[in-house]
């Protein structure tokens, strides 16, 4: 069936986060935009509970019945479609499946491409079966699919940019109390596009170092918290955003250099975000632009992520006239660098980092690439 034959036509779209890197799972502060590329997901109410989809970027076809039991994991895409159904059977009934066509707009990783499937999914089931959510309840059923099924220990980050934004405003959220605002571009501030830089390397989050980096966050709480002869909380329930940085400063030099370095970056980018939002109000693109190239430096020197080629791209752009920041995208293992960029400069930067990466990484070749993409509204019906 083409597109033009179906019922309903969701759009979810991807994300990019210029501050607020590798802070949302231990409740700190995050900002982001949707872009204008992202999910398409085409598809037919059915009578049954029957779910059939079809891929545009994926091999073979997912079927599942949403009155049985969640299936456990294929390790395919199908696993989002069950994924959903996982989340939103624990809150509803669900008798009406749909069939679907699915469609990716961007080969690339680190845009979270699997957050925007799984609020497409739930946003679908939810209309098959009558269901009424409000946007923030989309991003916690989506979230407690991807962390509870899928298996990826990620904060609200992903789900809230591709669910929550609006064309024209940053979205700022407070991973601890779930409050966020969206907050309008200053008209002072100079126009800008977002580059997108694929290293040609693809990844899988749950297979990186992603979760590992987490569990060392969560390892650096307990250190501060035991030197400091506090009582500790189980590991689920511990976040570095629930102690005082002071406490952090009287314990660091004690605990091991990893969890020491975790630590910095989280309390360094919780400030990083705040001074970015009041740049953000006040028009000022440079100081903006500058907090996420600080935001990189502290995903490579304290968080110890990125790999050879996202450093390679993220040094080069640094030098290249008419960008303002950016930053690795995603977990920052493989994927993407992301960049705000003047859209006077687009064609000489695109030249300059196409050469000089391929003139280190020529393997990449054929699939290194730029892409550019621009702030966008939050995941609709179209």
């Amino acid at each position: 069936m083409e597109e033009q034959s179906y019922q309903y036509h969701i759009f979810a779209p991807y994300r990019v986060c210029p501050l607020g890197a590798h802070v949302d799972h231990q409740h700190g502060l995050v900002t982001g935009f949707a872009i204008d590329k992202g999910v398409d997901l085409w598809f037919n109410v059915r009578d049954d509970a029957q779910v059939n989809l079809v891929s545009k970027s994926f091999e073979g076809e997912v079927h599942i019945d949403l009155m049985r039991r969640t299936e456990i994991r294929e390790y395919t895409w199908g696993d989002y479609a069950r994924g959903a159904k996982y989340a939103l059977r624990k809150r509803f009934e669900l008798t009406h499946g749909i069939d679907g066509l699915l469609q990716g707009s961007l080969p690339v990783g680190g845009l979270s491409s699997s957050a925007a499937v799984l609020i497409a999914y739930v946003m679908a089931y939810a209309k098959a079966n009558g269901i009424k959510l409000q946007p923030f309840e989309v991003v916690q059923i989506a979230s407690e699919a991807e962390r509870e099924y899928i298996g990826l220990n990620n904060g609200l980050l992903d789900q809230s940019c591709i669910a929550l934004s609006k064309k024209g405003h940053l979205l700022f959220l407070d991973c601890d109390s779930n409050d966020y605002r969206l907050i309008p571009k200053n008209p002072n501030m100079p126009e800008f596009e977002i580059g997108i830089f694929f290293s040609g390397l693809t990844r899988s989050l749950v297979n990186s170092d992603y979760n590992l980096r987490v569990y060392e966050c969560k390892t650096a709480a307990w250190n501060i918290l035991a030197y400091q002869n506090q009582p500790l909380k189980t590991f689920d329930k511990t976040y570095l955003r629930d102690i005082p940085k002071e406490q952090f400063e009287k314990t660091r030099d004690m605990m091991p250099l990893r969890f020491a370095k975790r630590a910095e970056h989280f309390y360094s980018e919780y400030r990083r975000v705040r001074q970015g939002v009041t740049a953000w109000e006040s028009g000022n693109l440079q100081l903006f632009g500058k907090l996420s190239f600080d935001s990189c430096e502290s995903s490579m020197n304290n968080y110890e992520c990125g790999s050879p080629e996202l450093i390679s791209i993220y040094k080069i752009m640094r030098q290249l006239p008419g960008v303002y920041g950016g930053r690795f995208s995603g977990a920052g293992f493989k994927g993407a660098v992301i960049a705000l960029v003047d859209p006077q400069h687009k064609a000489e930067i695109e030249k300059a980092l196409t050469e000089q990466y391929l003139a280190q990484f020529p393997e990449y070749e054929q699939t290194f690439k730029v892409f550019w993409v621009k702030p966008d509204e939050g995941a609709r019906f179209v």
